[in-house]
């Protein structure tokens, strides 16, 4: 009977201990395919990724509380290590003030555009104020994440209001991929902009994650 309770004993501490050795990453949806490969690339093995509806992208007032709710669940499960894979990404400073409440960091940066981009080298391109911007995930999701939460299948006298302003779009792509290229250059056409292309790879993704 004791050497059964040793056993479980035993068990739950390893089980405890491999927890505190884990990294739960809670990130968007819309870098799900980035951090896998980032992690693949540099071995991160011990990160544990969560992902949170990449559809938030469109309703940044969601993410603070959901990010809130998925850290109480890992600390719950016993992790013990936890970093936010968002930058603020709309949500106006509140998701920083979840993370200091909560003692956690988060990707540096305003939104994953310029994470990508890298942030020092965002913050000093004054041209991209009149740029849309779309990443690889944005590219192969244009419709259901651009389109159609804006309205646009279904007004599309609304595109000039929401696009006038702009005057390129710049696509930020991680893969040198010629169709999601090519899905890019029809975004731009159906927003009536002109295309630049830059190729980024993961930007400061891939030391954000490697410094954990």
């Amino acid at each position: 009977m004791d050497a059964n309770r040793n056993e479980v004993w035993n068990d739950n501490s390893l089980l405890q201990r491999a927890n505190k050795e884990k990294v739960r990453v809670i990130a968007c949806g819309a870098i799900a395919r980035e951090v896998i490969a980032v992690c693949k690339a540099n071995g991160l093995g011990h990160i544990d990724l969560h992902c949170l509806p990449a559809i938030w992208h469109a309703y940044p007032e969601k993410i603070a509380p959901g990010i809130e709710q998925a850290i109480a669940a890992a600390r719950a499960e016993g992790i013990g290590r936890i970093f936010v894979g968002y930058a603020d990404c709309g949500t106006g400073g509140e998701l920083d003030r979840v993370c200091a409440r909560e003692g956690v960091a988060r990707i540096e940066g305003p939104h994953c555009y310029s994470f990508f981009f890298g942030n020092t080298a965002f913050s000093e391109n004054d041209d991209d104020v009149t740029s849309f911007f779309l990443t690889d995930f944005l590219a192969r999701q244009f419709e259901a994440f651009v389109v159609e939460p804006l309205g646009l299948d279904r007004h599309p006298q609304l595109l000039p209001m929401y696009f006038g302003n702009y005057r390129k779009l710049v696509y930020l792509s991680q893969l040198e991929d010629g169709e999601l290229q090519a899905k890019a250059k029809k975004a731009a056409q159906y927003l009536g902009l002109e295309y630049e292309y830059r190729f980024t790879g993961y930007g400061d993704l891939t030391s954000a994650l490697t410094g954990l």
